[in-house]
C-alpha cells in the first residue's frame, strides 16, 4: 500500500508545478491563506486514496465538513500544500503531506517536495526513506547542526515567545532556519539537515506524516511540555535527535514565559 500512496502523492505534485491564477483566499486569521490549488490537490488525493483504501476516513486541512477526530479504523491526515505562503510567493519550497493512522495511531507517512523531487516516506516498523535511500539520524548535539523553527505566523501572540526561545537556542547551535513548511522541516531532521525543529502550535495535518518519518529514522517527537502529541488536537512540537532533545528541555527552562502547550 505504501508504494501506491507514494505514486499518488507524486502525481499530486504535478498539479502544483505549473500554476496560473492561484485565486488566493484568506482563511480565519491573518496571513493564513489558501489557493485553488490547495483544494484541487486535496480533492485529487481524497479521490485516489479512497480507491486503494475504500474504508478510510479523511482529515484534510481544507476540509469544510466541520471538525473530525481520528478514531477507529483507517484515517488519512492530509495537508495538500504545506507551505502555502511559500507557494504563493513562488519560493518553490512546499510539500504535499499524507499521513495514515490506524485505530488512532499514526502508522505511515509520505511527504513530497515536487520542486526538488524529494520523496520522504516511512511505514511503522519498516524504516524511513528519501528517494529509496534509508534514513538514519546521527545523534548530534545542537552545536553540531542547524536549529529550525516555525514563526507562528497565524498566531501572533506566540511570536514573541517563539523568537525568544529560538534566540536562546540559537546560542547553542550552528545556525537557525525558518523554512515555511513544518512537514519538510521535520523531514529535514530525519535527513540530518536539521538537528532540531520546534513550533509552539501546529495542526495535526502539519506534522502527522512527517512524524512517522522522523521516528522511523530514529528521532524523537514530543510537545514543548515533554508529552507525546495528541493527533486530535493542535499542539506544540519538538522534533530532534535524542541528544538535542535533552538539550532543548534544559535550555528552554531559562526562557521565563510559560511556553508549555
Amino acid at each position: 500500500m505504501l508504494a501506491k500512496i507514494v505514486d499518488i502523492v507524486k502525481e499530486a505534485g504535478k498539479l502544483i508545478m505549473n500554476v496560473d491564477d492561484m485565486q488566493i483566499i484568506s482563511k480565519e486569521c491573518a496571513f493564513n491563506y489558501v489557493t485553488k490549488y490547495d483544494f484541487t490537490v486535496q480533492e485529487f488525493l481524497f479521490k485516489r486514496l479512497k480507491e486503494i483504501l475504500p474504508e478510510a476516513e479523511f482529515l484534510g486541512e481544507e476540509d469544510n465538513n466541520g471538525p473530525k477526530k481520528v478514531g477507529d479504523g483507517y484515517f488519512f491526515v492530509i495537508d495538500p500544500i504545506d507551505g502555502t505562503t511559500n507557494f504563493i510567493c513562488n519560493y518553490k519550497f512546499s510539500a504535499i503531506s499524507v499521513g495514515l493512522a490506524h485505530d488512532g495511531e499514526l502508522v505511515l507517512g509520505v511527504v513530497y517536495n515536487p520542486y526538488m523531487d524529494e520523496m520522504f516516506y516511512a511505514e511503522k516498523g519498516k524504516g524511513a526513506y528519501l528517494n529509496g535511500e534509508r534514513l538514519h539520524i546521527r545523534n548530534r548535539s545542537l552545536s553540531e547542526g542547524i536549529l529550525c523553527f516555525s514563526s507562528s505566523p497565524y498566531n501572533r501572540e506566540l511570536r514573541e515567545p517563539t523568537f525568544r526561545l529560538a534566540q536562546e537556542l540559537s546560542y547553542h547551535s550552528m545556525d537557525i532556519r525558518e523554512l515555511g513548511t513544518a512537514a519538510l522541516s521535520i523531514c529535514y531532521v530525519a535527513a540530518n539537515r536539521n538537528v532540531l525543529y520546534f513550533s509552539l502550535l501546529l495542526s495535526p495535518w502539519d506534522y502527522a506524516a512527517a512524524s512517522v518519518i522522523v521516528k522511523e529514522a530514529g528521532g524523537d517527537v514530543l510537545t514543548v511540555g515533554g508529552e507525546h502529541p495528541d493527533i486530535n488536537k493542535k499542539t506544540s512540537l519538538v522534533v530532534a535527535t535524542k541528544t538535542a532533545m535533552k538539550e532543548f528541555f534544559e535550555i528552554s527552562k531559562y526562557v521565563k514565559r510559560d511556553i508549555g502547550r
